[in-house]
């Protein structure tokens, strides 16, 4: 289960990146030829791109940049959904109508298109854009299950490790050490990632340094994926208990 755990994320991943892949091109394509009504905004860092209980009617193509979603709950606490960098779509959830559940904030100083979600369907029905998003929606999708997987059945050491591998593969680049996250991710915003607190993340942290999992090269930050993959498949073993009185769902430590 654990390797096929780790395998299934990066499957996810990969589909979630090529599909991404193929819609900006179309939408880059048809902005180019005037099909698409979009105008571009250049956001500065720690800004919001909109708001929860807003009403915003646009998805957002980033060109350079870094920008987080997350929600706050009523207790104050927030939730930190996705990163997203150069090259990504966000906001998508624009079609379903009403307020965003979510606040979009940029990381670093941010180019992005601007389009209009009534313009971007039209142009769906016309051109036959339709089958690229709803590829790149079912891969989002495919993403967000395995991450509500592993809030529901992984610890929190666990999680931080998963979310640690899939921000490497999908921000960083490629190093002889392995992937380099450049762009500095703070131990609060990967504590709101995975759902535990700062204090434990910086922990973790100091646990995989130890074990040779990650490494801290002056500001950047080593990832080594494989030694990850390794670690997530050895750790992350999961079988159900079954007893007597009925089945319990269990975790089990291999």
């Amino acid at each position: 289960m654990g390797f096929q755990r780790a395998k299934s994320d990066e499957s996810a991943y990969r589909g979630s990146t090529g599909a991404s892949a193929v819609l900006t091109a179309s939408l880059r394509a048809s902005i180019r030829r005037d099909l698409l009504s979009a105008s571009t905004r250049l956001v500065p860092r720690k800004a919001n791109v909109y708001t929860a209980g807003g009403y915003d009617g646009n998805v957002y193509l980033l060109e350079k940049g870094q920008v987080k979603t997350a929600v706050v709950t009523p207790a104050g606490k927030e939730c930190l959904l996705a990163v997203y960098a150069a090259n990504d779509i966000f906001g998508e959830l624009c079609f379903a109508g009403g307020e965003r559940a979510e606040t979009a904030t940029t990381m670093k100083d941010a180019l992005l298109w601007q389009i209009p979600c009534g313009g971007l369907l039209a142009l769906l029905t016309r051109d036959g854009m339709a089958r690229d998003l709803v590829k790149y929606l079912a891969a989002r999708s495919a993403e967000q299950q395995q991450i509500i997987t592993e809030l529901a059945t992984a610890d929190g050491e666990h999680r931080l490790a998963a979310t640690l591998l899939r921000l490497a593969r999908k921000l960083g680049k490629q190093d002889p050490r392995s992937l380099r996250l450049e762009e500095p991710i703070s131990h609060q915003e990967l504590s709101e990632m995975v759902g535990t607190t700062r204090p434990r993340v910086t922990e973790f942290m100091r646990r995989f340094r130890d074990r040779g999992l990650i490494e801290f090269s002056g500001p950047f930050l080593i990832v080594k994926e494989h030694a990850l993959i390794e670690y997530l498949e050895r750790h992350l073993r999961w079988e159900d208990c079954s007893t007597p009185q009925g089945t319990v769902n269990a975790k089990i430590m291999c």
